[in-house]
């Protein structure tokens, strides 16, 4: 889970208050996908309590006093660990897309037109980000050319799954 890490980093940058590091994370991390402010609470004190972050005396505000939360060396030394270690590339060989088209055929149901409506719902996404990519800021940009890698990706093997479907459902259903 990168939460914990993303919130560790946003405080080694600087020490802040829970709602600034919730700001700070759906600004940067959070693109359709906001973290809950409970959560960003409940993560922070879990790593209070392994010795990561440090609270620091509550501070007077408009609102209800706010504690400002400080890194320590320890949360330091695992951000810089996690930054170093490479993310493992498909670390499940068996995706959603592999198994609903095996089921499919393995139960005489129409595996090519799961494949053809899984494509058509990527060429959607696909454009949906191009649109991104069109008027985003460059943090959007680059997320959505990620996204898209992974979608073109997708399309090639539905290609070749849609192509090889009669030799597959052959060896699946004997």
């Amino acid at each position: 889970m990168t939460v914990p890490f993303a919130l560790l980093g946003l405080l080694e940058r600087e020490p802040s208050h829970g709602y600034d590091l919730k700001r700070d994370y759906d600004t940067y991390f959070g693109r359709g996908k906001p973290l809950l402010i409970g959560q960003v609470y409940s993560t922070l004190g879990r790593l209070a309590r392994d010795g990561k972050v440090v609270v620091g005396p509550a501070e007077p505000g408009a609102g209800p006093d706010r504690k400002r939360y400080v890194i320590t060396d320890t949360g330091a030394t695992e951000v810089d660990t996690w930054l170093k270690e490479p993310v493992e590339a498909e670390p499940h060989l068996q995706t959603v897309l592999f198994t609903k088209v095996v089921l499919a055929l393995m139960l005489g149901r129409d595996a090519e037109g799961y494949l053809d409506l899984q494509r058509t719902a990527h060429l959607q996404r696909m454009r949906e980000l191009t649109e991104i990519k069109r008027n985003g800021q460059l943090v959007d940009k680059l997320l959505a050319d990620h996204g898209m890698f992974h979608l073109e990706a997708d399309l090639r093997w539905i290609d070749i799954t849609a192509a090889r479907l009669g030799a597959l459902a052959e060896e699946v259903r004997s």
